[in-house]
């Protein structure tokens, strides 16, 4: 495995950012870090997307960064220069995805058919994001889709929540979940990074209690 699908493995949780204020990237990684998620897929939805990675990965403290919704080459490009360290995408673009490979960064492409998982696995990729997951039917269909598929990995985003992140986790094959919940756009509004913080603390907790509960399934334990 790639190290850094590695290391989003081990962390479990990516927080997914949309940030329209470029003042809030600093304050937001250092709180993600002082929460025991140092990590974040910077989507590209906002003009000041590409600003918001040059900040957080100009800063001393080591943070995982990712870059969402990558449509196009350029913007993979951008977004490397930038700082990021893999790729995040909605869909499967095979010329998106054989460009990132030239350049040995990781991408994750959204798949969510039989069809998309069969081109991901032909192109030599290792995990696919399952995207919109609750829309797509969730850990029932990421279940599925692991028959046929034994050795592909998942990464759901879309609709996990902390107290649904469990039945994601529990099943070997995902390798991480996606989420919003501990970056409300009303905390980074009102700039309470202490209330992120405390909900990254809260999640950590509640991923080491999933990993102490029980093996996961999809293993031969």
């Amino acid at each position: 495995m790639h190290e850094v699908l590695a290391q989003i493995e081990k962390l479990a949780v990516v927080p997914t950012i949309v940030l329209s204020d470029v003042s809030h990237s600093e304050p937001l990684a250092e709180a993600l870090i002082d929460g025991g998620l140092p990590c974040a897929e910077v989507t590209l939805r906002t003009p000041v997307a590409l600003e918001v990675l040059r900040r957080m990965a100009s800063l001393k403290e080591s943070i995982l960064l990712g870059a969402g919704t990558v449509l196009n080459i350029e913007q993979a490009d951008e977004a490397i220069a930038a700082g990021a360290k893999y790729i995040v995408s909605p869909g499967m673009d095979e010329g998106l995805i054989r460009h990132c490979q030239s350049k040995n960064v990781p991408i994750i492409p959204g798949a969510c058919t039989p069809t998309e998982v069969m081109l991901a696995v032909k192109l030599g990729l290792e995990c696919v994001k399952f995207f919109p997951s609750s829309a797509y039917g969730g850990i029932t269909v990421i279940k599925a889709l692991h028959g046929p598929f034994p050795n592909m990995r998942f990464l759901p985003t879309g609709g996990v929540t902390r107290e649904t992140m469990g039945e994601y986790l529990g099943f070997k094959p995902v390798i991480a979940v996606g989420g919003t919940w501990m970056v409300r756009k009303e905390w980074l509004a009102n700039e309470r990074y202490d209330i992120v913080t405390d909900a990254c603390i809260v999640t950590r907790s509640t991923i080491d209690l999933i990993r102490r509960s029980k093996p996961q399934e999809g293993t031969d334990e």
